[in-house]
């Protein structure tokens, strides 16, 4: 698995001005979704990016979400991660994309057979997420780096929730108070 460097994704797109909003809104499918839990509505995503969760598990962050955190910063921070997986040596092994009303779901879905079809291997690259956010100037600021996780870094932005798929079978969901 290649390393990612994040230190531009977390806030570099805030100062682009009004043209950004139209190259996001080009870039990501609006899709109209409210965060609405375990309700008649379900989740609408679910069968068409990834398969039923086998498992779902809720993280209690240890930040709260900055008050400038929004659709745009959410929107920013994953074409930054999806860039720089595009402009590796190698083909990536996972895509990366939000959705949602407000851009509050991430999604990480592996793009080859065998990559992220059990628990054990999604926890693998939340823990290398977490390593490289640790590093960035963003999450030294804003956590205490040291005991902060990527879900951390998700909670300030404004993520309310994580989905990572194979693809095909396995998927897990980690909801993110």
């Amino acid at each position: 698995m290649r390393r990612v460097a994040w230190i531009f994704a977390t806030g570099f797109v805030l100062a682009s001005g009004p043209c950004l909003s139209a190259r996001i809104a080009a870039a990501q499918e609006s899709v109209a979704l409210e965060i609405t839990g375990e309700d008649e509505i379900g989740d609408h995503h679910e069968g068409y990016y990834y398969p039923t969760p086998q498992t779902v598990e809720h993280y209690s962050s240890r930040v709260v979400t900055l008050p400038d955190s929004d659709e745009i910063r959410r929107q920013g921070f994953v074409i930054g991660m999806a860039r720089q997986l595009a402009s590796g040596q190698y083909a990536p092994d996972y895509a990366i994309f939000a959705k949602g009303d407000e851009a509050q779901k991430l999604i990480i879905t592996g793009l080859h057979d065998g990559a992220l079809d059990t628990i054990f291997r999604a926890r693998a690259l939340f823990a290398n997420m977490t390593l490289i956010a640790r590093s960035t100037p963003f999450f030294q600021k804003n956590t205490q780096p040291e005991e902060a996780t990527f879900f951390d870094l998700l909670k300030l932005l404004g993520f309310t929730q994580v989905t990572i798929s194979d693809g095909k079978q396995f998927c897990h969901q980690v909801i993110i108070d």
